[in-house]
């Protein structure tokens, strides 16, 4: 019955299912309190001395592997920056804007068509981005002012 609740519900460890199963002796009951609270209460100390502690299901990578080269290798590509994420370069000469002019948290218009929605939200994000760059740039000048 545990295997049962724990593949339906992974994020809850095992011997909180096996507990609570032993209490409420029903799936159902179970699985009712992890949808409503979120989570299943940890077991008492006095439980593991019947029962052993349950393994971690997901299996370890064994010591000599090379996921540690990969995920290193990986974070010191360089990533690309916002700008050229998303092909600004061209906005970046006349973005001599002040935030003033830019609502940033202003609301957006309701569009017609998911198109226009989607282009709505695409120039936002592009505002936003360059006030950042700006705002970026203006506190480098003042740190670089003040040395």
């Amino acid at each position: 019955m545990v295997n049962h609740v724990h593949a339906v519900f992974p994020n809850i460890p095992p011997d909180n299912i096996r507990f609570d199963l032993l209490r409420t002796g029903s799936i159902e009951l179970t699985s009712n309190k992890i949808l409503e609270r979120g989570f299943l209460e940890a077991p008492p100390p006095s439980y593991y001395t019947i029962y052993p502690r349950a393994e971690a299901s997901a299996p370890q990578p064994p010591e000599g592997t090379h996921t540690a080269s990969v995920s290193s290798a990986s974070s010191s590509a360089k990533q690309p920056s916002l700008i050229e994420r998303y092909s600004l370069h061209d906005r970046l000469d006349g973005a001599n804007f002040t935030p003033d002019v830019i609502e940033l948290g202003g609301k957006a218009k309701w569009e017609d068509t998911a198109e226009k929605r989607e282009a709505s939200l695409r120039e936002r994000k592009a505002q936003m981005i360059l006030a950042a760059r700006q705002r970026m740039l203006a506190q480098r000048q003042k740190e670089s002012a003040s040395e």
